[in-house]
């Protein structure tokens, strides 16, 4: 049973006390901002008309970072005390009144952009080009690019106004599936009951015991078969309010919309969806050899990610993990590794286990002001050193642009965010293979290297490619209902896994279960980063300093240039489909690594089998 929050030792808690010392702490500095149910910022009004002249456009910018900082820091805290424990009311309140405020904020200041984006051409290129408008200069040019899908300054207010509403599918699914859905028990091989929760599914699903596997797979899904219909609505919503978007501000279609703020080509996602297409025989090959290796008749999905040898298994208790992520980060030199050391051991960034009521999953988080935060449900299994891993490098890479940027390029796009994380992971996969013991603990990881990148190439390619058909399906006006959700999410699985896995009934409830669908376009920077990471990866531990300062000159340089560009600063050029096919290289290399030390293993070692 998951325990209660106040139960949980002090050193198993993020330190959030370093942020704001309790709620009342908390609430005096949103009084200085709000008072007598009205916001107290200086009276932003007073700068319309007024834009035509740089100076003036630079006092407005300054003064819009600054309220939006402070909102940001007041945002931070109060999701991070409602996510430790979503019931908790206080926190739920203060999470409330803090994103009102936000909505606040963007309606006072939605008549900005249009204001600025109305100017004739010849002044806002002057006003471009003030020397007293440098530091702002990118920021400003990025405004410009979307000038063409801005409206007029009442619609802009309407569309600020509106984001309210469009966000209430993401948070009504947010509210079901992290505290009204409970899994119940399901029974293991021995008859024994076992809770089932988000947080221990992933556990189940890598068991030994396949009636274990097997209960809790069909149970989780169950349970969104049993509530298709809502969350069909709930996930239609989301899609129509992209879509709504997009049509008001003239994008050609939702993904659009998505990608271009951040200049990113829809080709570069099609390209992928394409890449990953023509090498899918690669990842079959994999699929023969689990089913082979198992010594299965029919492979199930809930065979999928079974460890391939049963005479081994890596536990890592939680501090080891991090002494090990500690020691993996060496190649990017002493001075990352001593400020991960000292945030993961002195400064509280992690908040380590479950608890009642916890959001479930992982997370960094933080603001420009504080120290970065890391959200944890930590098993002790070896994926679960992996995640720690992959939090890590999110949360270094804002510690590192928030060193080294001013506020407004002080955080990152979320096509590089998933590059920082994946690096990580592959320098913790490289330290405990040079310290495997034995072909076992190898064949152990190795296939969870082949694993790491079947989930995050294939299987998130997978969802990028679901993704766009449902938003291109309702852009043609075809209603998304629960059978045509299920229909297509059963052809996906069943093109990407083959003919020699079963695609079993529950699996089609899938979509139904994964978050990322709420977060417009989200997934497919899960297999662009995977791509970029790797390729990075072997880049700096070949290369040398050169190679390291530019890959940390990529961490510490934020938004201050589109992400394709930056990618670019350190060495990587995603327009090219090189990456793509060396981290689909990597995979079949990989396999058939495994393959050959599975024909090796000595008599003493035990093959799974059911």
């Amino acid at each position: 049973m998951a325990v209660e929050r106040s139960t949980m030792p002090k050193q198993d808690c993020w330190n959030v006390e370093a942020f704001f010392p309790n709620f009342s702490a908390w609430q005096d500095r949103f009084d200085i901002i709000f008072k007598k149910e009205k916001p107290h910022w200086p009276n932003l009004q007073t700068f319309k008309g007024e834009l035509n002249k740089a100076a003036n456009v630079r006092a407005l910018l300054e003064l819009c970072f600054s309220i939006e900082r402070s909102l940001t820091a007041l945002c931070t805290y109060a999701h991070l005390r409602h996510d430790e424990e979503i019931t908790n009311d206080e926190a739920k309140t203060a999470y409330s009144k803090i994103s009102a405020l936000f909505h606040d904020f963007s309606d006072e200041t939605s008549w900005i952009e249009p204001e600025l984006l109305s100017l004739d051409q010849e002044i806002l290129d002057a006003i471009l080009e003030d020397p007293i408008l440098a530091d702002y200069q990118f920021h400003l040019e990025k405004l410009v690019r979307v000038k063409k899908h801005m409206l007029s300054a009442e619609m802009e207010a309407l569309m600020a106004k509106a984001g309210k509403a469009l966000q209430s599918p993401q948070k009504t699914f947010s509210a079901i599936n992290d505290a009204d859905f409970k899994f119940g028990e399901v029974l293991d091989g021995k008859g024994n009951l076992r809770e089932l929760t988000h947080a221990n599914y992933g556990l189940y699903i890598r068991e030994h015991d396949r009636v274990l596997r097997k209960n809790a797979f069909t149970q989780m899904h169950q349970k969104y078969t049993d509530f298709e219909n809502t969350l069909c609505e709930l996930l239609n919503g989301q899609v129509q309010s992209h879509i709504f978007n997009s049509r008001t501000r003239s994008y050609k279609s939702s993904l659009e919309a998505s990608l271009f703020p951040n200049n990113i080509d829809c080709q570069v996602y099609h390209a992928l969806v394409e890449a990953v297409n023509s090498r899918l025989s690669e990842l079959h090959k994999y699929i023969d050899l689990r089913k082979q290796i198992l010594g299965v008749d029919a492979l199930h999905l809930y065979d999928m990610s079974v460890p391939l040898t049963s005479d081994i298994e890596i536990h890592l208790p939680y501090e080891e993990a991090e002494d090990l992520i500690i020691e993996s980060v060496s190649p990017l030199g002493a001075e990352y590794q001593n400020l991960l050391k000292k945030g993961f051991k002195e400064q509280g960034w992690v908040d380590r286990y479950e608890n009642k009521n916890k959001r479930s999953g992982a997370y960094s988080s933080g603001s420009y002001d504080s120290m970065p935060y890391i959200l944890m449900n930590y098993k002790g299994q070896l994926k679960d050193a992996f995640t720690l891993a992959h939090e890590a490098g999110h949360s270094m890479h804002s510690l590192l642009t928030h060193t080294h940027q001013s506020y407004q390029y002080g955080n990152y796009s979320i096509f590089l965010a998933e590059v920082a994380s994946t690096f990580n992971e592959e320098l913790l996969m490289q330290t405990l293979l040079k310290r495997a013991k034995n072909n076992d603990e190898k064949i152990y990881l190795i296939n969870q290297k082949i694993e790491d990148i079947r989930g995050t190439l294939f299987r998130q390619t997978m969802f990028a490619e679901y993704e766009l058909l449902i938003h291109t399906l309702a852009e043609q006006e075809i209603p998304l209902t629960p059978t045509l959700l299920r229909l297509e999410y059963h052809k996906l699985n069943q093109k990407y896994f083959g003919f020699n896995a079963v695609i079993d009934p529950e699996i089609d409830s899938e979509w139904a279960r994964i978050p990322h669908f709420y977060y417009n376009f989200y997934v497919f920077q899960y297999a662009t980063g995977i791509s970029a990471a790797l390729a990075l990866n072997e880049r700096v531990v070949k290369g040398g300093t050169q190679e390291r300062n530019e890959y940390l000159a990529f961490l510490k340089g934020g938004s201050s240039r589109y992400p394709i560009e930056m990618l670019k600063l350190a060495g990587i050029n995603m327009l090219e489909p090189a990456p793509v096919q060396s981290a689909i290289g990597r995979f079949s290399d990989s396999v058939d690594q495994l393959s050959k030390l599975l024909e090796t293993k000595s008599e003493s070692a035990k093959v799974f089998s059911t």
